[in-house]
């Protein structure tokens, strides 16, 4: 027999396997260090190990806020919101947890500075409103095509994830838990980076997109990989 749930003043009725599936769904997939690249080449102290309890505080964080929307019969935060402000929450909750884990990396103090993350103590109050020391962090649901405002040599790291969107259900498509996907970086020189700018009519906000050299440099240097993800 069907189950009835009222939302937002509705009946809605909803399938067995469904309910079963988007419970499922609230929990998020933790991360082992197995699958961290033992080869791989890290800077500012960062190792495995921070990066995996970082990780993994971001899938205690969003099975936390899932199963207690799920609860209260609201859909998931990844199913809520816009996926490129899903994507931002990934990248921002990383580059704030990092430093929780490794005690030679800080969050960049500076409202909008650049990069995201610095080497502990190089600046005062770890403030600084554009260097090229430092690691820039940036979550994404693709493999590849990954952008930034602008081409700059930094250190980039990408946290690739998978996850629901908000018409996943129109689409047929069912609900899947939060895992990560893999995680590439490397330092990359602005001539790694391509222009994309913008027509004279458009509004698109102008970015710069990672080039093949640069998308080549940090698979290379692979950090994590979930098994069975091929390169």
């Amino acid at each position: 027999m069907d189950m009835i749930h009222l939302e937002h003043g509705y009946n809605k009725l909803v399938k067995p396997m469904e309910s079963s599936l988007e419970q499922s769904a609230c929990y998020p997939q933790p991360v082992g260090i197995e699958s961290f690249n033992p080869a791989a080449s890290l800077p500012y102290g960062l190792t495995a190990e921070h990066l995996c309890g970082a990780m993994n505080a971001f899938v205690d964080f969003i099975g936390f806020i899932n199963q207690q929307l799920h609860d209260r019969n609201i859909p998931r935060l990844e199913t809520m919101l816009m996926p490129a402000t899903f994507s931002s929450i990934v990248g921002e909750f990383m580059a704030s947890a990092i430093p929780k884990h490794c005690p030679k990396i800080a969050r960049n103090s500076y409202h909008n500075g650049h990069p995201d993350l610095v080497p502990k103590g190089m600046f005062l109050n770890d403030t600084v409103q554009y260097t090229q020391e430092g690691i820039e962090v940036k979550g994404s649901r693709y493999p590849r095509g990954w952008q930034g405002h602008n081409p700059e040599s930094v250190w980039l790291m990408v946290f690739y994830f998978a996850s629901n969107r908000p018409n996943d259900k129109e689409k047929g498509i069912q609900p899947v838990p939060f895992h990560y996907l893999g995680v590439f970086g490397a330092r990359l020189e602005k001539a790694d980076w391509k222009f994309s700018g913008r027509s004279p009519t458009s509004r698109r906000t102008i970015t710069a997109s990672v080039a093949p050299s640069g998308y080549d440099k940090m698979v290379s240097n692979w950090l994590y990989r979930s098994p069975g993800l091929k390169l």
